[in-house]
């Protein structure tokens, strides 16, 4: 079964949710591997796309391998995110989305992100500018449940929205205060889902095949978006994908696991333009997700956060497995 926002059609399984500084070009291929049926960018400035900076030109590239993409930008000008949508347009993503729900101050504090979900009228211009620019391509919105517990405020947000030409709303089931603790609401992606005639995307807590299960049948939502839940978990993709396909699923074994982690700091390592000791920088997390839940592994994701080298991490994974199958005998 499938889901179409405007004119791209999406698996109706998992998408990957947009994440800054984690779900890069790497990590949204390993991804994809396992089964995301949809991919969004990291966030990208409106403005900065404008004065032509370097780094948000290379967060705006889509590549064959990882469609149908998203590419998200964030901002609090309508002008400016009309000029962004133009210069995006050249890299011919899927889908526009458009980011009022990041919660960090940096972003909340230029009046973007969730700190449009106070400013309604402001965000519905931001959207109809985008929509008028971007043409045939469909524009999306991620919002949250509101700005605190005393303004939850998604279904006029989400109502907004629509009329101003969204193509589908994505909603994080927590307000601005909560920023990701506490638990999501999903009564609210429900209340939205009733609300608008739209696609609605629902995002918060699903960490697993039977929270996704409980998610879709919960709020009613069209798509389920997994953020934090991928964490050194891509399989978690592929599961779902199973499920819905009526195909057997088999978890992975640490030592499967250890090998996807190894080929995941491959990728970062290829597609960095840094050396291979400063790519291993941005490896060091990912490494230390996969190995969450096991014996030890307190120890071992200390361990990864002195990774230099590719070939320290082969050693590494190596020792991890010999500590996993020695707790099996």
């Amino acid at each position: 079964m499938n889901v179409n926002i405007g004119n791209v059609s999406i698996k109706k399984t998992a998408v990957l949710a947009p994440m800054a500084s984690v779900a890069d070009r790497a990590y949204r291929l390993m991804c994809k591997k396992y089964g995301a049926s949809y991919l969004v960018s990291e966030m990208v400035s409106a403005k900065g796309i404008c004065y032509s900076d370097r780094k948000t030109a290379e967060l705006c590239t889509v590549t064959d391998e990882e469609r149908p993409m998203a590419v998200q930008l964030f901002g609090s000008e309508p002008d400016f995110m009309a000029e962004a949508v133009k210069i995006v347009l050249q890299y011919n993503p899927d889908i526009i989305d458009i980011n009022m729900g990041c919660p960090v101050p940096k972003v909340v504090n230029t009046g973007a992100g969730s700190a449009l979900m106070k400013n309604i009228r402001l965000a519905s211009e931001i959207t109809e500018s985008a929509v008028k620019s971007a043409g045939n391509v469909p524009v999306t919105v991620k919002i949250r449940s509101g700005w605190d517990s005393e303004h939850i405020n998604a279904v006029e947000m989400a109502k907004a929205l629509e009329s101003a030409g969204a193509s589908a709303v994505a909603i994080h089931g927590r307000t601005r205060q909560q920023m990701y603790s506490g638990k999501a609401d999903w009564n609210i992606i429900r209340e939205v889902k009733s609300a608008v005639k739209i696609p609605v995307i629902s995002n918060g807590d699903v960490t697993d095949l039977k929270s996704c299960i409980d998610m879709y049948g919960q709020t009613g939502c069209d798509l389920v978006m997994i953020g934090r839940g991928s964490y050194g978990n891509p399989f978690i993709f592929r599961e779902i994908d199973s499920y819905f396909s009526g195909e057997v699923y088999t978890p992975p074994t640490v030592s499967e696991k250890m090998n996807v982690m190894l080929e995941h700091i491959r990728l970062i390592i290829s597609m960095s333009e840094k050396t291979e000791a400063l790519a291993m920088h941005e490896a060091r997390k990912h490494a230390s997700w996969y190995m969450n839940g096991y014996y030890g592994s307190a120890k071992f994701r200390g361990r990864c956060y002195q990774l230099s080298s590719y070939a320290e991490a082969e050693a590494l994974a190596e020792e991890f497995i010999v500590l996993q199958k020695s707790r099996e005998s």
